[in-house]
């Protein structure tokens, strides 16, 4: 029986026909952007008996493959001799540079539907055309070919034959992956308590193609619990992707430890971990572009190849690997990685891949994503990620530059940048007597005016330019593509707000509830799992991400003892008027604590300032004390060494200071003796502020909690997190300092884990 490989037309031709460079920052090189406004513009002129939008599934058997392609093609026309598939294909460049030939990949998506509807139809022969329309200005250019059925089930089968290498690649891979997983044990000696629950409830929301809220405590376990059961529903036949979505880089490292350890079990999977491009590109220095970049050049020419290699060579495919190759095919390492996510087993990769409009993986079929589950670890921060993802800001500043900068040199961009000048103007003028204005609509006629800048824009970046103009309007071009998409999303659950500051406008669309659009961009996979330590209280986080009311929800208790931890509540006010006045109580209390309990110490506050603070006082009053203070900004090699200081065989006690909410109150793993005490000073707030009241006065006016949407609910997250840095395992044992009178009121300490509630008061 020959094996089934079902795939769209676009991809299919694309592996073989795209060549050539990716091109500076803004357009991919062989797919002109296909908008949908030039289809409209072109099919409005069909006839009666045309055809727009056709949907067309053929079988096309190859040697021991059987391919079965799907596509839509955008016209169908009917003539008096014969039938014409149109294929419409929209570009801001100059259609004078674009000849008969200069795509290649474009003749041979429409071949491709030609010969399926020949096949379908029973059409001895097929014309096919190729119309390239000009926005803005309506141009057209059109070339007509025709074949007979025999010529294109040729060429359709040269198409096949050409894709076959990398077909049977993935299905002889597929067969050894499926056997690995039939016969792949749980990687650990014995499932943890609550580890089985987790694991259990994994594997069943999957099977109902259900979601699932998982609060599970810190250091159960819960990336081993997520991930095994989701590889085994791979070799069930539930699945055939896994997304593991993380927040920061080092809860990816603790999903690569997951993949690399089942790995060491006798799993065989092709996981790719996906690294920001301003981390992993190779030409930082110079900037991305097509000129001179020996990695971007003629890119498409060497990809097919470097994939082979890559998926035939490779399972845990981390940046390293990803790197190694990228040099040795001269492939850039952004796009390469990408590239090899589209073929993965598991991708493990940040939220905005799948949830953010303006880098969501783009030509994932929908196909696949029906069969893939989201793992969406620390789900607790998609909450403000989702925010900020589905938020969008500009500056009338930009435009005021770019309106001088193209005065001269182009005239028409000049003018389509003043008009949204002026219209910033007309926003500034209506809020002269306040520093800030909100309301419920858009800004009248702006989505229209910048939409006119991002055509005349476009135009203007594919000449190719370089220099500083050029780079300022690139990067104007990405925000006004941002907030176009944004504003299509735009509803009910946004307000616009605009700040004035002498002559600048700045100008908001703010999502304030991002559960709807979050819940939209998840419904096509299979199943999300939504998982964290801190996801409490439980019900807002539900609400917040997109629950409906069938998914499901667990609450697992912590496995560690109650005598493994020893809570303390000092109840003093860190309020900021209080600061002053409780300051000298605070470091007298962290002496004695490390005086009474000499051990590897880390102290959390709400604020930089705030940490200098206590950290300067700390360190005059213990003049030998080894203490550790968190920058502004670390790099990576920073945090390592930071994280490196807190060792268990130290001679002298390490005090670490660190920043509630930063980069060391999650996700970090200091076990055993290297952390054995943990100070908590305050309940997390965030600061009183413009947009954090907004969010307070939205959930009010539906009824909701306000100031705990806004305030509460995020501020002891912060909390929960940097306390559960201190158990981590079995083994571990230590003391929790909370600091603030705050949490011996029930609003606070109802959202105490369960195991901190039993604190002593100092």
């Amino acid at each position: 029986m020959p094996h089934t490989i079902q795939i769209s037309v676009r991809p299919l031709v694309e592996y073989v026909f795209r060549s050539g460079s990716i091109t500076s920052g803004f357009r991919t090189a062989t797919s002109l952007t296909e908008g949908t406004r030039a289809h409209q513009q072109v099919q409005r002129d069909y006839g009666e008996n045309d055809q727009k939008e056709v949907q067309l599934e053929v079988e096309i058997p190859y040697e021991d493959l059987l391919f079965v392609v799907e596509g839509r093609c955008d016209g169908l026309i009917r003539e008096e001799e014969r039938i014409m598939i149109d294929e419409i294909k929209s570009t801001s460049g100059d259609l004078g540079e674009i000849t008969e030939h200069t795509y290649p990949v474009h003749w041979a998506q429409a071949k491709m539907y030609a010969y399926m509807y020949a096949k379908l139809h029973e059409m001895p022969r097929m014309a096919v055309r190729l119309t390239y329309f000009q926005v803005p200005s309506g141009e057209r250019k059109q070339f007509v070919q025709e074949w007979s059925l025999p010529q294109l089930e040729s060429f359709v089968l040269e198409v096949v034959g050409a894709y076959a290498p990398y077909a049977n690649l993935l299905r002889e891979h597929a067969e050894r992956r499926d056997r690995s997983i039939r016969e792949l044990k749980f990687p650990f000696p014995a499932y943890r308590e609550g580890q089985r629950k987790l694991a259990g409830a994994v594997y069943k929301s999957i099977g109902e193609g259900r979601r699932l809220f998982a609060k599970a405590p810190t250091g159960i376990g819960k990336t081993i619990s997520t991930l095994f059961p989701s590889v085994k529903a791979i070799g069930e036949g539930l699945l055939s992707r896994i997304f593991y979505l993380t927040a920061k880089t080092i809860t990816r490292t603790t999903a690569e430890e997951a993949m690399a350890r089942m790995e060491r079990q006798g799993l065989c999977m092709h996981a790719v971990t996906l690294t920001a491009k301003d981390k992993i590109c190779f030409s930082e220095a110079e900037g991305c572009n097509q000129m001179g970049c020996a990695f971007s050049e003629g890119y498409y020419d060497r990809i097919n190849d470097a994939i082979l290699d890559l998926l035939s060579n490779e399972t845990l495919i981390t940046r390293p690997v990803i790197e190694d190759y990228a040099r040795k095919h001269t492939v850039c390492p952004f796009e390469f990685s990408l590239d090899a996510a589209y073929a993965a087993d598991a991708v493990i990769c940040d939220y905005n891949y799948v949830f953010d409009p303006r880098v969501s993986f783009k030509r994932m079929p929908e196909e696949v994503k029906k069969r893939s589950v989201l793992l969406v670890d620390e789900a607790h921060n998609l909450v403000d990620r989702a925010r900020g993802m589905f938020s969008a800001e500009l500056n009338k500043s930009a435009f005021l530059e770019l309106q001088r900068a193209y005065k001269e040199s182009n005239p028409t961009l000049y003018n389509t940048a003043k008009r949204v000048n002026n219209r910033f103007k007309i926003l500034r003028k209506a809020g002269e007597e306040e520093e800030r204005i909100v309301g419920s609509q858009q800004p009248e006629m702006m989505v229209e005016l910048l939409e006119d800048f991002a055509l005349q824009a476009e135009a203007e970046l594919m000449t190719g330019k370089s220099g500083d103009e050029a780079d300022a309007l690139l990067e104007c071009y990405f925000a006004v593509q941002g907030y176009l998409r944004i504003s299509k999303l735009y509803d009910d659950r946004f307000v616009t707000y605009a700040e004035m500051s002498q002559s600048e406008v700045f100008l908001k669309l703010f999502c304030l509830d991002p559960s709807y659009l979050l819940q939209q961009a998840a419904k096509n996979y299979r199943s999300s799992v939504f998982f964290s330590a801190t996801l409490m209280p439980l019900g807002y986080y539900r609400d917040m991400l997109g629950a409906e009311e069938e998914d499901y929800s667990l609450s697992i208790p912590s496995p560690f003892s109650a005598e493994q931890l020893d809570v303390r509540v000092l109840p003093l006010s860190t309020r900021f008027k209080d600061r002053e006045r409780s300051r000298e109580a605070i470091v007298r209390m962290l002496c004695a604590l490390v005086q009474e309990q000499p051990v590897n110490t880390l102290i959390f506050l709400p604020s930089y300032p705030y940490m200098q603070d206590i950290h300067e006082d700390f360190a005059r009053m213990n003049p030998g004390a080894r203490t550790l203070l968190q920058g502004h900004g670390m790099s990576e090699e920073e945090r390592e060494a930071f994280l490196n200081a807190f060792q268990a065989d130290a001679a002298d006690p390490l005090i670490g200071f660190a920043v509630m909410g930063g980069i060391f109150s999650e996700g970090i793993d200091l076990k055993g003796e290297r952390l054995s005490s943990v100070v908590v000073i305050g309940v997390g707030l965030p600061q009183l502020s413009f947009e954090n009241d907004i969010i307070k006065d939205y959930f009010d006016r539906t009824g909701k909690r306000g100031y705990d949407y806004a305030y509460v609910y995020p501020g002891m997250n912060k909390v929960l997190q940097a306390g559960g840095r201190l158990i981590r395992s079995e083994q571990d044992s230590g003391t929790l300092t909370l600091v603030d009178d705050r949490f011996l009121n029930r609003q606070y300490g109802m959202l105490l884990p369960e195991e901190w509630r039993n604190f002593r008061r100092i």
